[in-house]
């Protein structure tokens, strides 16, 4: 059995625990997090994969407030496709950056298209009202 790169202390008074200051695994693969991608199954094939990524964050880069979103990705892949767990730890690691909805969708754009070279893609961030504002930024990308 693996032990926890990460122990609580557990104070004997009360039971209660608290955490030592040793980063979490957790937080060092979401701090790696990169798009990791695998050889298509079936190549030359058109179909489509639709990905849903409900708990975006990130920070506002102005206000520092919290932004959350729905991510919704969608892509025909040409030679390689996404790993699931790599892209949610790739997502996941927007929680700590100070950044706009509009560059952090094209962000994502961005990186998808260089690991993935996809045959075209969309990216939907529907962000929760703040403010009374709603925004959604949709992003596209279409192989020439």
């Amino acid at each position: 059995m693996r032990e926890s790169p990460t122990k609580p202390d557990f104070s004997p008074e009360d039971g209660s625990q608290e955490e030592t200051s040793e980063t979490k695994y957790g937080e060092r693969l979401i701090a790696e997090g990169e798009l990791i991608t695998f050889p298509n199954p079936r190549p030359g094939r058109r179909y489509e994969i639709k990905i849903t990524l409900p708990e975006f964050t990130c920070k506002c880069p102005f206000s520092g407030y919290p932004d959350f979103a729905t991510i919704y990705l969608s892509y025909i892949p040409s030679e390689r496709v996404v790993e699931l767990k790599a892209l949610k730890l790739y997502i996941n690691s927007y929680r700590d950056r100070y950044i706009s909805h509009e560059e952090s969708i094209n962000q994502i754009l961005d990186d998808f298209v260089a690991a993935c070279d996809p045959l075209e893609v969309s990216i939907e961030g529907d962000f929760n009202p703040r403010g009374n504002v709603h925004t959604v930024i949709k992003v596209s990308h279409q192989k020439e």
